[in-house]
């Protein structure tokens, strides 16, 4: 057999199938996995405050019940995301769908707080695989067009988040039937299922690091037909894959001297950005829900949950502008900072503020919140290594459900005083951390750490001192 006459880095590949249809049906594949994702997790802002009247419970049960789900999505993560490093992508990513939908749907059956909090713990499960389909996406996009192309898959989980005040409304309010609502909310989970089975194919990126080169080739070659290039030219004959280093890819490597700095540094970001993110989002519900103020009318407040949901469409739009002008570290520690300055806001001075100025503080908060959300994924996505790119990032969303299991308390038990008080420290914190990771933009696909070591090594043998930094 004779031998290739070239071989190309995956990198050098992906930049040859160029951008273009084939990279749009991915992006809707896996943005329909983020869509029915949010829309899981937030339907429980209306559930759960629904089903207290109905079945009379306390706030600590109505905690315990979002709790529960944030618990199974970082068990999940632990599990589904290593997971895709040792099976693939795309099986993770297809599973993880199956598993939102089925018990989704299951929620619409329950009778009791305990059964609910059961169903809502496997429901998380399956959502800590949500990951997956991010890692899926960022692998098959070329490096100039990374940052932005990525950021639109935060769109989908927007789309999902103004559906569920539009879902809670037709099913709470006119059909008067939460189980309706748990009903509707499942339904994209199942669809995004099928749609990921028929557009996803398996990340060529993984393929060549389990050795897998020429079947990865081939997932390239069909990747540029469906773009229109010219494969002749683009693969020639004879053309081949290098292969990829290989690390292993468990969580204690991800505390090995090496990723230790990194790792400890994402967490705290991911913790932080998670329970502002959350806490957010669950505040101004609490915030709008007109229960004690208008006993004969609806529920909640759904014109104006839906103009703080609408404003992470802007926090979106604002991050796919920003990651590439002003990079994404100062990106996203604008965003924490003005997302607890304005929640601050909203919770101290609420008594104070009329409607107008609570409902533009709302939206600032959660738009910049939003950003900072869709900035920290991106981030991590283009620090970690292939074979570390699910297990760590699925470390990073584990530790992210930590922060977000402790946010129902501190909203449904703490006065909005404490609320406030507790974001604005939340969101400095996570900024500071934010600001010792390694600038991604322009790098190339997990090659920033190498970037940073090789500096370090130069810094060291010129005998300045070495880089400082919190561990």
């Amino acid at each position: 057999m004779a031998s290739p006459v070239s071989i190309i880095t995956v990198d050098e590949a992906i930049n040859r199938i160029k951008m273009g249809a084939f990279q749009r049906q991915v992006l809707f594949a896996t943005g329909t996995c983020f869509m029915a994702d949010s829309m899981m997790v937030m339907l429980l802002s209306f559930l759960t405050r629904r089903l207290q009247r109905d079945w009379e419970f306390d706030d600590n049960v109505s905690s315990t019940i979002t709790s529960s789900l944030f618990g199974g999505a970082m068990i999940g993560t632990l599990i589904l995301g290593p997971a895709g490093d040792r099976v693939g992508r795309k099986p993770i990513l297809i599973l993880s769908a199956i598993i939102i939908s089925t018990f989704g749907i299951a929620t619409s059956l329950c009778n009791d707080y305990l059964s609910l909090i059961a169903i809502e713990f496997l429901v998380g499960f399956g959502i800590g695989g949500l990951t997956v389909p991010f890692d899926i996406l960022a692998e098959f996009l070329p490096t100039e067009t990374r940052g932005e192309y990525l950021l639109l898959i935060k769109y989908f989980w927007t789309v999902g988040s103004c559906i569920i005040p539009l879902f809670a409304y037709l099913s709470l309010e006119i059909a008067d039937s939460w189980r309706l609502f748990a009903v509707l909310c499942a339904l994209p989970s199942l669809f995004s299922s099928v749609v990921s089975i028929a557009f996803v194919p398996e990340s060529p990126r993984w393929l060549v690091s389990m050795g897998q080169k020429d079947k990865a080739l081939q997932i390239l070659r069909d990747a540029g037909a469906r773009n229109g290039v010219d494969i002749a030219k683009a693969f020639p004959d004879g053309i081949a894959l290098a292969d990829e280093e290989v690390e292993s890819s468990n969580f204690g490597e991800l505390l090995s001297p090496r990723w230790r700095k990194l790792t400890l540094t994402l967490w705290a970001v991911w913790a932080g950005f998670a329970f502002c993110y959350f806490s957010i989002i669950m505040t101004i519900t609490r915030i709008f829900d007109e229960e004690d103020d208008n006993d004969a009318g609806m529920d909640f407040d759904y014109v104006a949950i839906f103009i703080s949901s609408f404003s992470e469409f802007i926090g979106t739009a604002l991050a796919i502008q920003l990651v590439d002008r002003i990079g994404r570290i100062k990106a996203l520690v604008g965003s924490f900072l003005i997302a607890g300055a304005s929640m601050f806001v909203v919770c101290v001075f609420n008594v104070s503020l009329d409607r107008v100025a609570i409902v533009s503080f709302a939206f600032i908060s959660r738009a910049s919140e939003m950003a900072a959300a869709c900035i920290t994924w991106i981030t991590t996505a283009e620090l970690l290594s292939t074979n570390m790119r699910s297990t760590g990032h699925a470390a990073a969303n584990s530790v992210a459900r930590c922060g977000a299991f402790f946010s129902p308390f501190l909203v449904n038990d703490g006065d909005l005083g404490t609320i406030g008080i507790a974001l604005i420290i939340a969101s400095v914190a996570a900024a500071l951390f934010a600001s010792r990771l390694p600038e991604t933009s322009g790098v190339e696909l997990g090659k920033a750490i190498i970037l940073e070591e090789e500096e370090e090594i130069r810094r060291i043998e010129s005998g300045s001192p070495a880089s400082g930094g919190f561990w």
